[in-house]
């Protein structure tokens, strides 16, 4: 493992100012790692790299077919090297082995094969509507981009970003979050392996205020993509809007998870599960308003209560561990402010709802169902990001809509029902970027992911993240 470096240019390099920061294991608080602590003058050495490897370099003249060889070799060797991504992964995070090894991380390698097979299959048009002239439009990438990304999916959600960016034939530099670097520092050793040019990927680690900002604020980065809460993201928007940079958000969200009462129970009871206690609750699509009609309202609830106190909570490299820790003392600490909110507001505790017991050193939670919760408690309200469920009622289909979309939320929401009619207006009804229908928390690389209202705007995966990294340009040959 390569600590207390910054890599840049393809090279690992210390940090200007000397600084460093550790990286601690979640699940029981030992120290991991070492990371470089990135200064501005970092910021602008890294960026003036990856400017000179966009204006000058072979990435953007490559064939696109090239890039997209590229792309394949890196999803081989994503696969190669599953192992260890997995046990970084889950050392910074506190997730699961099963989770990392088993689910996100073949993800990523999927995300790399999708974009390398979509590489060169994006162009322009042409107008056929003149007798003098021929028009045109063509593609071209962005330029330089910078991809800031949050601690809970650290290597998955970097994917998201570099695969279509490089696809693009953009040049990049990712900014993982200070608690989760050391699955992107080990990717960046498969750029090397892989063929990737100097210049076109570089990771800076560090601090939010001086490389995230630094990245947003510089005029010689040409777009961002920042995946986080909605008020950081409220921050990235307008200094990014003080050089007009390209911009796309995945923020926050509130999710619904709505069960009528004509779902298959077994299946929905699975689904709102899965849907609030997947990593820990740290998903920023959770699932965490389960939304049931009265008419089952009683044994659901029973029901959710008996399963999350089965949840086995305990250290994430253990075979039958649904849930490791939160990621820190802070994060814990948060939640745990949230539930006993809901016990001043007086909704009603069904499991969990304190300290994960027999477990000393680490951050665990107990897996934590309310029931009878009204919208506007403060769980109901407010993104926690952690293994807290509330559950409401509504009696109807019209108050399931005005229910679900009464947040400032629109990132994604869960429908549980047996008829494709009522499926098909909710789905319609509900303001909200990703729907399932009697799923939850599934994913594909060519279907695109983002939100509505406060949880952001573009879209991650398929061929609408390629072309937030395209720009469109018009030709007029006069004939």
């Amino acid at each position: 493992m390569i600590e207390g470096k910054l890599f840049i240019n393809g090279s690992w390099i210390s940090s200007k100012s000397g600084e460093t920061f550790p990286c601690l294991n979640p699940a029981d608080e030992s120290q991991i790692a070492t990371c470089a602590s990135a200064s501005k003058a970092d910021v602008d050495s890294t960026v003036l790299a990856a400017r000179k490897a966009f204006d000058e370099g072979p990435w953007p003249r490559m064939p696109a077919a090239k890039r997209g060889k590229i792309l394949n070799k890196l999803a081989s060797l994503i696969q190669r090297d599953a192992d260890e991504l997995a046990k970084r992964e889950t050392l910074c995070t506190g997730k699961t082995w099963f989770d990392s090894r088993k689910i996100e991380i073949p993800f990523a390698g999927q995300v790399f094969a999708y974009y390398a097979g979509l590489a060169d299959k994006v162009g322009g048009r042409t107008l056929p509507n003149r007798e003098d002239a021929f028009l045109m439009t063509i593609k071209q990438p962005v330029g330089v981009m910078a991809a800031i990304v949050p601690w809970n999916f650290p290597f998955l959600l970097s994917a998201w970003k570099i695969a279509p960016a490089l696809a693009a034939g953009c040049t990049m530099i990712l900014k993982p979050a200070s608690l989760t670097p050391l699955s992107i520092l080990h990717f960046a050793e498969l750029c090397n392996e892989a063929g990737v040019p100097p210049g076109v990927f570089n990771v800076l680690t560090g601090s939010g205020s001086t490389v995230g900002m630094g990245l947003v604020q510089h005029p010689g980065v040409d777009k961002v993509a920042f995946t986080g809460s909605t008020e950081v993201g409220r921050i990235v928007q307008a200094e990014a809007a003080k050089t007009c940079k390209r911009i796309t958000l995945e923020l926050g969200g509130k999710s619904p998870n709505i069960v009528f009462e004509d779902a298959d129970q077994k299946a929905a009871l699975r689904g709102a599960l899965t849907g609030i206690f997947y990593n820990k609750g740290e998903v920023c699509a959770a699932g965490s308003r389960v939304l049931v009609q009265r008419s089952i309202y009683d044994g659901f609830v029973e029901q959710l209560g008996e399963k999350a106190k089965k949840l086995k909570v305990g250290h994430p490299m253990e075979e039958g561990t649904r849930m490791g820790p939160v990621i820190s003392q802070a994060q814990l600490d948060n939640a745990l402010s949230f539930i006993q909110s809901a016990k001043d507001e007086g909704a009603r505790l069904m499991a969990g709802g304190d300290r994960a017991k027999g477990l000393d050193k680490g951050y665990y939670l107990e897996a934590t169902v309310f029931a009878d919760v009204s919208n506007d408690m403060r769980i109901a309200r407010e993104e926690i990001f952690g293994p807290v469920l509330s559950v409401i009622p509504f009696e109807d289909e019209k108050e399931a809509w005005e229910i679900a979309n009464a947040t400032p939320y629109g990132l994604a929401a869960g429908i549980w029902t047996r008829d494709v009619s009522r499926a098909l207006r909710t789905a319609k009804a509900i303001s909200a970027g990703t729907v399932w229908v009697n799923a939850y928390n599934l994913y594909d690389p060519g279907l695109p992911f983002g939100g509505f209202k406060q949880s952001g705007f573009g879209r991650e995966l398929g061929i609408e993240a390629m072309e937030s990294y395209l720009e469109t340009k018009s030709v007029w040959v006069q004939l």
